[in-house]
């Protein structure tokens, strides 16, 4: 075999050979040169499905934790909406986060290390979960922990399909991102169901076995295509400050991300204030509900993305729908229909924003190998975001503590045009995004 050039290992541009005789490089034949990415065969699908099992892990939970809020608003007294919704919102803001070290760590040839660990730590956590009886334990195992098992394998395995896919890359990656969703619409039902019945504590750990069984996938088929860099990639990409459209997309990611989850995280509690679920129905399936129409939201867009090649139009379309959808939130007052309809058609739309996040930022990047730093200083602003997002929607929420816990009624409006409000910013951002990247093609012609 010819000795191989150097590789970047997002997209192949670079020298060292493969750390594991399972991630060897693929050349063109008679080259130095690698092949481009296969965009297709069972190699490369095994990966979305690694991939996917990943997401279930990650995003997955962090949909879910609607459902822990709602059970611990009547479950810690002391705690406050604010205070309970920061559990969920640390996990999700280091999942993001921790894109920004886990990209550079990808790029350097350390993805199985990174798969490893970050896996062990979100299923430990799941567990140590299932153990804590008081806020700041919770804070530490649902939070911290399983957040940094988050951050350490999302990124990298969101990365990975840039290596196997080029024509397709929007249509993967939306699959991959399904996995989130599919998880948002099966735990919480697994939790609500079997908490009465059971318990908390073991409805918990009947979900981290669920976790350990799904962990095993990507355990024992991702792999990258390319090999490492022998040079290390800076945990930031000076250049990007000078690239207007990249910058309009990371800022309108900000606003989007703060406002996106609020819903997901407040939507049962805002059926059980509103005592909108009818008899039979737990609120609990608003969650449920929410999730479902994220899976069309996972599959639509990046489908129209890869037939017109402008996934940021795509993300701003979508945003502007999820602001529509937002501010027709406003005028739900008891109509148990009306929500659950929200509920469905925010999901996808929803959907469609995140979905879409990854394959945006790959277009905006046309020096592909600086996609895993790019990638990751757009994940870390965007879980900066859904760090301070829903723990403020919770301050400006107010309200007893939980239903029924006395004091001043929640204010739904505050916190419903906050998040509407975020998105109107967003949407506003993310076309001027679309104005740059069209106003740059038309240069170049």
């Amino acid at each position: 075999m010819d000795k191989p050039v150097e590789l970047d290992s997002a997209t192949g541009s670079g020298t060292s050979t493969p750390s594991e005789p399972n991630e060897a490089w693929i050349s063109a034949p008679g080259t130095d040169v690698p092949a481009p990415p296969p965009d297709g065969g069972l190699n490369a699908w095994v990966q979305v499905m690694g991939s996917w099992c990943v997401l279930y892990c990650t995003f997955g939970l962090v949909n879910t934790f609607g459902v822990y809020q709602t059970y611990y608003e009547h479950t810690l007294a002391t705690s406050s909406s604010s205070d309970i919704s920061w559990v969920g919102s640390i996990q999700g803001g280091l999942l993001l986060c921790g894109s920004l070290v886990s990209g550079p760590l990808f790029d350097a040839g350390y993805f199985r290390h990174l798969l490893y660990s970050g896996l062990f730590l979100i299923v430990f956590g799941q567990f140590i979960t299932s153990l804590c009886t008081q806020f700041w334990q919770i804070v530490l195992a649902q939070g911290i922990c399983i957040g940094l098992g988050c951050g350490a394998v999302f990124g990298p395995c969101t990365a990975v399909i840039a290596q196997y896919f080029s024509r397709r890359r929007a249509l993967a990656s939306g699959l991959v991102s399904m996995g989130s969703p599919i998880a948002g619409i099966v735990l919480p039902v697994v939790f609500s169901d079997l908490q009465p019945k059971i318990g908390a504590p073991w409805a918990t750990r009947v979900i981290a076995f669920i976790l350990l069984g799904i962990s095993v996938i990507p355990l024992a088929f991702l792999r990258t295509r390319l090999p490492p860099a022998k040079h290390h990639r800076a945990l930031i990409d000076t250049s990007a400050f000078r690239d207007a459209s990249f910058m309009t997309f990371t800022v309108g990611g900000l606003f989007a991300f703060m406002a996106l989850y609020i819903p997901f995280f407040y939507i049962e509690l805002f059926a059980i204030d509103r005592r909108l679920a009818p008899d039979g129905f737990s609120a609990s399936y608003m969650v449920t509900l929410m999730n479902a129409g994220s899976v069309l939201g996972r599959i639509i867009p990046p489908y129209i993305s890869d037939k017109t090649r402008q996934p940021a139009l795509v993300m701003a379309v979508s945003t502007f729908a999820s602001c529509a959808l937002a501010f027709a939130w406003l005028g739900i007052r008891d109509s148990f229909a009306a929500t659950a309809a929200f509920a469905v058609l925010y999901g996808v739309v929803s959907g469609g924003v995140v979905g879409m996040q990854s394959a945006a930022t790959f277009s905006l990047t046309r020096d592909m190998g600086r996609v895993g730093t790019r990638l990751g200083m757009v994940c870390f602003v965007a879980g900066a975001a859904l760090l301070i997002g829903t723990p403020i929607a919770g301050v400006i929420l107010g309200g007893g503590g939980g239903p029924g816990g006395g004091g001043p009624p929640p204010r739904w409006n505050g916190l419903i045009g906050f998040s509407a409000d975020l998105l109107l910013v967003a949407t506003a951002l993310l076309f001027a995004t679309v104005w740059f990247v069209l106003k740059a093609e038309r240069g170049r012609k």
